[in-house]
């Protein structure tokens, strides 16, 4: 018998297995590679929310823990997958302006917001006011962490590339088998692919179709992370990736000429240069109304587990939630309320 099986190899289910992994704990991971959010991620991690500059949830409590936990993915994987960039806040009006100083001057912000006004130097990019910059951010290539870690669990054979048949699942009292696995516990981190979970699809996980384009701009020369109506993130070798939308009711992962439109019509009212797209993805965003994750056990099987909901702030939340969830298991540790699936107990057996 293994201590886990994981379903789901996204953001949600590396950051699990990995702590699973740093301490010592056995596991086997079942992924299809049906959900794509954690591929065509921006994989930015940022504390701040650039539109109404406040602070995201936890922020502090999760960089302490992004570059100790993405350092030690490079160091066994043997990539760079941590690339620490500025992010700039084009502002668009001195209304936006003072707001950024007034918001940086708040306890929480103070060290995470400059208070230095940045000056444009890119003829390419219109942006006669400035731009705010965000501290401690950067990328994480969440493309080249996929592949890599997923061919790392299969060289150990501890990845099963297959669809996971519920119908197959039994719960016992203190295990579940599935097939010729048997396990202690059972973490399903499936992104948007709850909802085809006959065990956690009370949950409400809406999920956000998110699309974005990666283009060729030799112009531009651009090293920052700049945000305006979109964002600019550099990914070298003169390449850019533009994102993103957000669309609640399309639930594909089909890259759509109106999402397309959309971005190029808002990159155009900044950038100024000539550019190339050379690539358009799309993915569902596993959200939540109350924009929180969805961590913890299920209401009656003690054995089955879900990590999930960590909408566009993957990169940041994961080793955090996934600590928390460890701990829940392991060291019958509280998980914090605002995350827990208990909040949503009431909706559990409700059609």
């Amino acid at each position: 018998m293994i201590d886990y099986l994981v379903v789901g190899l996204g953001l949600a289910g590396i950051s699990f297995c990995e702590t699973l992994e740093q301490e010592g704990r056995s596991f086997r991971v079942i992924n299809d590679d049906s959900q794509q959010a954690s591929i065509v991620a921006g994989g930015l991690y940022n504390p701040v929310i650039l539109k109404r500059f406040t602070l995201a949830w936890k922020a502090h409590e999760q960089l302490k823990l992004v570059g100790p936990f993405y350092s030690k993915l490079e160091e066994k994987l043997g990539v760079t997958l941590d690339h620490r960039l500025r992010v700039l806040r084009r502002f668009a009006s001195i209304e936006e302006q003072n707001g950024w100083f007034e918001a940086s001057d708040k306890a929480a912000l103070n060290a995470l917001m400059s208070t230095t006004l940045i000056a444009n130097t890119n003829n390419n990019i219109h942006a006669p006011l400035g731009y705010g910059e965000v501290l401690r951010t950067g990328r994480i290539d969440t493309r080249l962490l996929y592949s890599t870690y997923g061919k790392y669990l299969e060289e150990k054979n501890l990845l099963l590339r297959e669809s996971f048949k519920y119908d197959l699942l039994e719960i016992k009292d203190n295990e579940v088998v599935y097939k010729d696995i048997r396990a202690r516990q059972l973490v399903f981190a499936t992104g948007f692919g709850l909802q085809e979970n006959p065990y956690f699809n009370y949950l409400p996980l809406n999920g956000t179709k998110g699309e974005l384009l990666t283009v060729k701009a030799p112009a531009l020369k651009e090293t920052n992370v700049i945000k305006s109506s979109v964002f600019i993130i550099p990914l070298g070798e003169d390449t850019y990736r533009i994102g993103a939308t957000y669309k609640w009711q399309d639930k594909t992962n089909e890259p759509t000429a109106e999402a397309k439109e959309e971005l190029e019509t808002k990159l155009k009212t900044f950038l100024r240069c000539e550019y190339e797209v050379i690539r358009h993805v799309a993915g569902i965003r596993p959200t939540v109304a109350d924009r929180r994750p969805l961590v913890g056990q299920h209401p009656v099987h003690n054995s089955l587990f879900v990590l999930n909901g960590f909408g566009s702030r993957g990169v940041m939340i994961a080793p955090y939630a996934s600590k928390a969830l460890y701990n829940l298991i392991e060291n019958d540790k509280a998980l914090n309320p605002e995350m827990d699936i208990s909040r949503f107990r009431k909706r559990y057996g409700k059609d």
